[in-house]
This record gives structure tokens, sequence and C-alpha cells, in this order.
């Protein structure tokens, strides 16, 4: 099979075309800022834009415009398409976990952005198309506010989370990269995640396991905390689950722990 990649230059692009080629397919990567588009057996679309210091402008013509030129093109090709969203585009914060069934309902531009490129993809005529909705995504080579709170555990910094209760999910990019191997020759749309939520606080004692520098966690008021640290995020992925039959390769343990070589190798 040849998968053709975009975005195979980032964080998630890099370890899933070397998973593809330990699969036993072709990875082909293409840069869509230079206009190419390389026909292949499915199209998995990563390149997009993800940090919020872009405009609402820029977020269109990036996240939405290239989806749908991807689309055009894939369904020109008789290609598939696995397009790479987010669990953002159901909110930032729920008391009950989300699914597929939840609303729509994104509160900032980055997830309004792929709200938009899955309704334009999802228009275009004749596109077999997969579409996952990951949680925030950690690994080797991760960055911004993973990169930050590992950063600070490992540094021993006090942080205000012993008190935070909360369940968050998240997912680890070899799971990540496991799951859109499991869809390149499905259709359908997927959240996905590493299995069963946890705490911000346990999360940032798993993680200081991970780093061999427990996390120095104290008590604070979790409704000054914002939603991003003291918020309720879980995701219930059971439809991948059963049926695709996708189990997560990895547990979190796994991932924390090779998180934490690469970030001490670096």
């Amino acid at each position: 099979m040849r998968v053709v990649v975009t975005g195979a230059s980032g964080f998630v692009g890099r370890a899933l075309c070397a998973a593809v080629q330990r699969a036993g397919h072709e990875a082909v990567g293409v840069d869509l800022r230079s206009g190419g588009f390389a026909a292949g057996d499915v199209v998995v679309h990563l390149a997009a834009i993800a940090h919020r210091r872009a405009d609402a402008t820029e977020l269109e013509r990036v996240n939405v415009g290239l989806a749908k030129q991807v689309g055009q093109a894939a369904a020109a090709h008789g290609a598939r398409v696995v397009f790479l969203s987010s669990v953002k585009v159901h909110g930032e914060v729920s008391a009950a976990p989300f699914t597929e069934r939840s609303p729509i309902a994104p509160r900032d531009a980055y997830a309004e952005s792929k709200a938009r490129a899955e309704e334009a993809l999802c228009a275009v005529p004749g596109l077999r198309l997969a579409v996952l909705r990951p949680p925030l995504v950690y690994g080797p080579g991760v960055k911004a506010n993973f990169l930050a709170l590992t950063r600070a555990i490992a540094h021993g910094v006090p942080l205000p989370l012993a008190s935070v209760k909360n369940r968050r999910s998240l997912l680890y990019l070899g799971n990540l990269v496991d799951s859109i191997l499991s869809c390149l020759e499905r259709e359908g749309t997927f959240l996905v995640s590493d299995g069963v939520g946890r705490s911000t606080a346990q999360w940032c004692e798993a993680l200081g396991l991970a780093l061999e520098k427990p996390a120095r966690l104290f008590p604070f008021p979790p409704g000054l905390l914002p939603d991003k640290l003291a918020g309720f995020l879980e995701v219930d992925d059971a439809a991948i689950r059963t049926q695709l039959g996708w189990r997560p390769p990895f547990t979190p343990e796994e991932g924390l722990r090779a998180t934490a070589r690469w970030y001490k190798g670096f």
C-alpha cells in the first residue's frame, strides 16, 4: 500500500512514516506548501497549524482550505483519506466522557478550524474518509504544554495540583500512530485515547515516576485553576475498539517512560 502523509516532518508525521514502513507499506511525505500532491492508496492528512498565535484567517486557509484540497485530490485519484482532527471539536470540558455522538461545540479558533475541516471533507463527493479525534498527544518530540509540564516536574517545580480530582484522557504517540494504521482501509469517525482517564494529579505523579523525579504537588483550590489543568476532559473510545477491534499497544506507563527517556536525552 502507498501511504501519502502530509505533515510528514512533524511530531506525529515522523513517527507515522516510520510505522508505515515497518508495517511493509510505502510512506510518501508531501509538502502542501509547494502545491504538491502525490497519488497513493490512502492519504493521511496531518498538516495543520496548532498554535494559538495563528489568526482565524490563517487557520481557515491552512487547516480548512488545505484539508478540502487534499480531500478533493484524493477523491479524484480514488484514494482514501485519514484525517487527524481533535477531541476539542466537542469542547474543552465535559462532566461526562465525550463520544462521537457528543455535540460539536468548539471553544477556540483552532478547534473551530478542525470542525470546519471535517465538514469540508465530508462534503467532498465520493471521498472515502476516516476521522480520528484524539485528546492531547504526548511522546518523544512533544512540545507546548506537555513539554512545559515535563520540564517543571524534572526540575522539581512545585505544582498546585494535589487537590485536583478531575479525569482527563491523553494519548501516547505510539498509540495514535497505531490507531491511524488501523484506519488506513476503514471509514468512519472515531475518538481515541490511551484508555481510562486519570486526574491531572495522577498524570503528574506517573510522569514523575517515569522521570525518576517525584512530582511536587501541593493543595490549591481547583476552582481557581484553568480548565486545562482542573477541568474534566475524558474520552470514551469504545467505538474504535468495538468497530475496528483496536487496542492501544502501549500502556500509559510505557508511553511516559519513552517520553522521559527522550526528554533526558535532549
